[in-house]
């Protein structure tokens, strides 16, 4: 059966290799009843035509759009860029290019703009990291109507489903984190803290709301007595972290646990280190170089990572995937919460 030609099977349907082209690429312009008695055919031979050929045969150009949150050279989306750029290298026999615009995580209006700017770009797919609800709604209910596949990576925005999502489950890595901190904390730890970078109240990452949520989850039904001190540092003005940091531990001498949901964990790491304080545990997220280079030095007990470089290949790979070789793209695909600590730090960057 595999050396069946479309021309063959145009001759045991009764139509043009034109019309049975179409019909195993899903394309318009065949009546019912030739579409009908060609899949009769295309059934009974168990046909699988070799989408790969086509595909690089063919003269199409593919354009992706991804949209992620503004950042400098080595923060967390840095990885996830390098993993769409390999992933666009890994598909440029197909034709394949993007485009990278980004959007201010801390104003709502900043990632309507930028997916406005999409819209009007008009791409093929379009890879992006939703922000809330209510502002990311808009974007994808024109994507819908448009008919352009989307992905989401890093959170999920279960209203309004993509046809892939890749990214740590949110909630269960907080409470996962939250249950790792008090196993090296102790049962009798009487306060946390839990340290944010925030700006006019925008947290800027739906994971880092998810991951706080399923954090206090845990801790108010494990541990109700445990109380949990906030700092929320100013997501814009950087210079006013040490002198913050140096007041919240003053007012609180006793406190020797914290955890903060986002990658900038470095930032209490090196003020840690700087004053000399070596009784407190933090837990932060994500394998930044400043990162890792604390939790090697002992101010950052735990990090936990989520893979942000496949988060961004298998992104670019499901549209590809979708688009060009027309294959089943998994819904849902979540990212492993890997817990490191600085005695297998440098074994995981070896896998």
């Amino acid at each position: 059966m595999e050396r069946v030609r479309i021309k063959d099977i145009a001759a045991m349907a009764g139509v043009s290799v034109g019309t049975v082209d179409r019909v195993i690429h899903g394309r318009s312009g065949v009546s019912a009843e030739s579409k009908l008695r060609v899949e009769k055919i295309l059934e009974q031979l168990n046909y699988q035509p070799n989408m790969y050929a086509s595909a690089l045969a063919s003269n199409k150009k593919y354009r992706f759009a991804c949209l992620l949150p503004q950042h400098e050279d080595g923060e967390y989306w840095s990885d996830v860029e390098r993993g769409i750029q390999q992933a666009i290298q890994t598909y440029s026999d197909f034709h394949v290019s993007h485009s990278l615009t980004f959007y201010d995580p801390y104003d709502y209006h900043s990632f309507t703009d930028a997916a406005n700017r999409i819209l009007q770009d008009d791409p093929d797919g379009v890879l992006f990291s939703p922000t809330r609800p209510e502002f990311t709604s808009p974007f994808v209910v024109q994507l819908n109507q448009r008919a352009i596949p989307y992905i989401y990576i890093d959170s999920n925005v279960r209203e309004h489903p993509a046809l892939a999502f890749y990214g740590q489950n949110s909630y269960q890595s907080g409470i996962f984190a939250a249950r790792m901190m008090m196993m090296a904390a102790g049962s009798e730890t009487k306060e946390i803290a839990i340290f944010r970078k925030i700006n006019d109240g925008i947290v800027g990452s739906n994971q880092q709301e998810r991951r706080e949520i399923g954090f206090r989850n845990y801790m108010e039904q494990h541990y109700p007595d445990c109380h949990i001190w906030e700092l929320d540092l100013h997501a814009k003005r950087n210079d006013e972290d040490f002198s913050m940091l140096e007041q919240f531990f003053a007012a609180h001498p006793q406190l020797h646990n914290g955890i903060t949901f986002n990658s900038k964990a470095f930032i209490i790491g090196q003020y840690l280190e700087q004053k000399g304080i070596t009784h407190f545990q933090l837990t932060g997220y994500d394998l930044l170089q400043r990162n890792v280079e604390c939790l090697r030095r002992g101010s950052i007990l735990f990090l936990i990572a989520q893979q942000p470089s496949l988060q961004g290949f298998n992104g670019i790979k499901a549209l590809a995937d979708h688009l060009i070789l027309k294959k089943e793209v998994n819904p849902e695909n979540f990212m492993p919460i890997d817990l490191l600590t600085k005695e297998n730090i440098d074994y995981y960057f070896k896998m």
